[in-house]
């Protein structure tokens, strides 16, 4: 009998571990791949894990409920019919040895029987397969890329390949939290699954990265009045609502322009300079707890398509029907305080990015201005902006030039 352990896959960068909610499947269903067989969450989203191959469920390792650490095998398939002669197989395997062993594959990185048995037909060794980009689920190879990829390959064309960065992990400190009393009269409230992985992650985060937080007030006076002019328009031509948060984006995208080291990520003593400018916006639930979707590309999206993305991310994730693919690359991070009147923040960095922009509720102040004939007071709109970043890469004079280009760029949105 040949079996195939499924693993609980990394469903986000920083994420450890994920909860079972529902399991799909039972002992003895038969599945085909790519079949559902649990859901899980994490402190990021909801997922629905399918299977990579087709067989029978032989053991289901836990229960609705548990929380599992990534890469830790949940489920025992057992693999039948044709699929069985292709075990899963060790990036050591030379390629005439795919089709009779059985040593399972190291890391996270594996491949259905099906794929396997097309690789070795065709003479593709594990160091080129390692290499081809997959279209599946979290970047799985399946049936249809390895049958492009030999056409491709016979063709003269050559396919585009995946380099992973080598990762090591922060040093961190541990220390003991003090001893927390109670009473009778209090109550006490278990955290739900996405609440502990929240709280989990910002420790990490915390631990991980030296925090400094800059602050700058934006008189955004000419972009109220631009959304005044437009907004009636706007949301008869596009049938949503525009809010100030689409021209936010477009300013963190031109000042990760100019400034690549604040879109990067740290690895030992490695600076990771991200190519994609991917923002994920900060979205609170109903249940309190919050989710980050990512705008992919940002930097290559109009006005008017920052607003259909974000609008679109927000319905999915109050939905609970994020994928993927929305919470997963993020490279900057915003949040926005202004939403529920508060004025300003010290946002916490989210892993592994090295900065998060705080943006705070627009308010009327009275302001001094310069005139040709002097300065006069006038009602001026004012709104404070934080940003939080990791001393390691990015120092007080970096993160305040690049929140300077932030506060410039929207203090001057008419003169576009």
């Amino acid at each position: 009998m040949t079996t195939f352990d499924i693993k609980m896959p990394k469903l986000g960068e920083s994420i450890t571990e994920g909860t079972i909610v529902a399991w799909s499947v039972k002992v003895g269903d038969a599945v085909k791949e790519d079949d559902i067989l649990f859901e899980v969450t994490t402190a990021k989203v909801n997922a629905e894990i399918p299977s990579p191959v087709e067989g029978t469920v032989l053991e289901i390792l836990f229960k609705e409920g548990d929380t599992v650490s990534v890469g830790t095998v949940v489920v025992i398939m057992q693999i039948e019919g044709e699929n069985a002669e292709e075990p899963e197989v060790s990036h050591d395997t030379p390629p005439d040895a795919i089709e009779t062993s059985s040593a399972e594959v190291k890391e996270e990185k594996w491949y259905s029987p099906v794929v396997l048995k097309l690789a070795n037909e065709a003479n593709i060794p594990m160091a080129e397969l390692d290499k081809i980009q997959g279209s599946g689920y979290l970047g799985r190879l399946s049936k249809k890329d390895i049958q492009r990829y030999i056409i491709q390959k016979k063709n003269g064309v050559t396919a585009p390949s995946v380099t992973v960065a080598k990762k090591t992990e922060p040093v961190v400190e541990d220390r003991v939290q003090p001893p927390v009393v109670s009473s009778n009269e209090d109550q006490i409230v278990e955290m739900d699954a996405v609440r502990r992985i929240i709280a989990d992650h910002m420790v990490l985060s915390k631990k991980t990265s030296p925090h400094v937080t800059t602050f700058v007030e934006v008189d955004v006076t000419k972009l109220v009045e631009w959304r005044k002019r437009n907004k009636d328009s706007f949301l008869q031509h596009e049938g949503i609502s525009l809010t100030y948060m689409p021209a936010i984006v477009e300013a963190a995208t031109k000042a990760l322009i100019a400034y690549p080291q604040v879109n990067a990520s740290v690895d030992g003593y490695r600076m990771i300079l991200k190519k994609r400018i991917n923002i994920g916006i900060a979205v609170a639930l109903d249940d309190g707890n919050l989710v980050v979707p990512v705008v992919h590309d940002a930097d290559k999206l109009s006005i008017s398509g920052l607003a259909h993305t974000m609008d679109s991310l927000a319905a999915n994730a109050r939905a609970n029907k994020l994928k993927i693919d929305d919470i997963q690359g993020g490279t900057f991070t915003i949040t926005n305080f202004g939403t529920f009147k508060n004025i300003a923040g010290t946002p916490i960095i989210n892993q592994p990015q090295v900065a998060i922009l705080g943006v705070g509720y627009i308010v009327k102040k009275p302001a001094v201005l310069e005139t040709a004939d002097g300065d006069v007071i006038a009602i001026r709109h004012k709104m404070i902006l934080s940003l939080s970043y990791d001393h390691r890469i990015v120092n007080g004079a970096l993160g305040g030039r690049f929140l300077l280009h932030i506060a410039e760029y929207l203090e001057n949105w008419d003169s576009k």
